[in-house]
């Protein structure tokens, strides 16, 4: 059999692959998409975090482009009313079942080939080009590629190409999903249900983090119907091993909930009405970039000279032992960016990673893994790969002006230099 060639391979189909893979088939490379799920969408979808933060800032839009345009999409089908700028909420809640559905449109309208249950087992740089090794469920296939986006969040991509990334000892908690029934709210006594979950913690039947973020009880949980409601430590993430036990404890945790909380008065008929099929992990690796952004550059709003989108979250590391969330939010006025060299992994030639997996530090990264910048980025990505299979230039290459001319031209928000009077000048609104 003929092994197939593409111009683009995207691997990983969540919120920054999608959008990639969608933005390099509009611009006309053949494109791959590479998901390990049957689902795209990624934490929007399969992670059940579908309100995806921000794109909106101080009254006017900062992430436009396809990203945003399948948000709208969304939000139109379903009948929402779009948010208007002045005061649209930091997080636009989407319906995630319309919301893949629409994405798989978009995709193949793109002319994007999608390829679901597949990983990539390994991948080679030679003089014809990118060498991509995939694990189906028939067995290894082989692809040829010109450039190669990294969206698997977890930089597996650009670690199998033999490139650096960077970890913690310490990673943020991740989240399983769901959603409860069997219970009326407004009838709880939550001070009694607090100090019960506090004597079950002391005795060990329960973790704290099982029922809360805080150290407040299930109240915020019984009160929203479960949803991102508990933390899961997720050391190691990025590998199957440590992915495998941050799943099996996810399950554990809603156990223990269970049992909890069905011994609990007006609780007895508790149940849970679904689950997420993947535990929402907010923190893996991060590749080692040609520029990282540090969170002195996040948090001054540095307007770096290869910028590609905007990002607008506070700093939000959750914490691990049940006390919330250590977070910062940004200055009025500061807009930060996040640089092309970011997308970059060092010593790497046409391969880019884009979501989650940016070169940033730790704290920078709390705040650029959400939604919508992993949107940006993917868009950036997406372009970048366009254009590096089109001219044979590798991404570092491709002339600035290139890359931000073709974003606008499909909808993205472009940071500009500032102008004389210090201002930011923002293009594609």
């Amino acid at each position: 059999m003929r092994t197939k060639t593409y111009d683009v391979v995207v691997v990983g189909g969540g919120t920054a692959g999608v959008v990639a893979a969608v933005q390099a088939g509009r611009a006309g490379a053949r494109t791959l998409l590479v998901e390990k799920h049957g689902m795209l969408g990624g934490t929007m979808t399969v992670g059940g975090i579908n309100y995806p933060a921000s794109f909106f800032a101080e009254g006017r839009p900062i992430i436009a482009g396809i990203g945003w345009e399948l948000v709208r999409r969304t939000l139109e089908e379903t009948g929402q009313v779009l948010p208007e700028p002045k005061n649209a909420p930091r997080h636009i809640r989407v319906d995630a079942v319309i919301f893949a559905a629409l994405v798989d449109e978009a995709v193949l309208a793109a002319g994007v080939e999608p390829l679901f249950h597949a990983l990539p087992a390994s991948a080679t740089l030679t003089d014809k080009g990118w060498k991509l090794q995939l694990c189906t469920k028939t067995g290894l296939q082989s692809v040829w590629a010109r450039v190669l986006v990294d969206a698997s969040g977890d930089a597996n991509l650009v670690r199998l190409a033999g490139f650096e990334t960077v970890g913690s000892d310490v990673v943020q908690p991740a989240t399983l999903s769901f959603g409860c029934s069997g219970y009326d709210p407004n009838t709880l006594d939550y001070e009694a249900l607090k100090a019960a979950a506090d004597a079950a913690v002391a005795a060990g039947e329960i973790l704290r983090t099982d029922v809360s973020w805080r150290e407040d009880g299930p109240r915020a949980l019984l009160l929203k119907h479960g949803h991102n409601a508990n933390h899961i430590r997720a050391p190691n993430a990025e590998t199957s091993e440590g992915k495998t036990q941050v799943e099996i404890e996810g399950r554990r945790s809603l156990l223990r909930l269970y049992r909890f909380l069905r011994r609990q008065p007006g609780l007895e008929g508790f149940r849970f009405d679904w689950v997420c099929p993947e535990t929402a992990v907010r923190e893996t690796v991060r590749i080692r970039g040609k520029t990282i952004i540090t969170a002195s550059d996040y948090e001054s709003g540095r307007q770096f000279p290869d910028a590609v989108c905007y990002a607008h979250y506070p700093i939000d590391e959750h914490l691990n032992d049940g006390r919330g969330i250590h977070a910062r939010p940004l200055r009025p006025g500061v807009l930060p960016t996040i640089p092309r060299g970011a997308l970059l992994p060092a010593g790497s030639r046409f391969l880019i990673a884009a979501g989650r997996s940016v070169s940033s530090d730790r704290e920078a990264n709390s705040a650029l893994r959400v939604e919508a910048p992993c949107m940006a980025m993917g868009q950036a990505a997406g372009a970048l790969a366009a254009l590096s299979a089109k001219t044979g230039l590798d991404p570092e290459e491709i002339p600035m002006g290139d890359l931000r001319a073709l974003l606008r031209m499909h909808g993205a928000i472009v940071p500009e230099q500032k102008n004389l009077q210090g201002e930011v000048a923002i293009s594609g609104e």
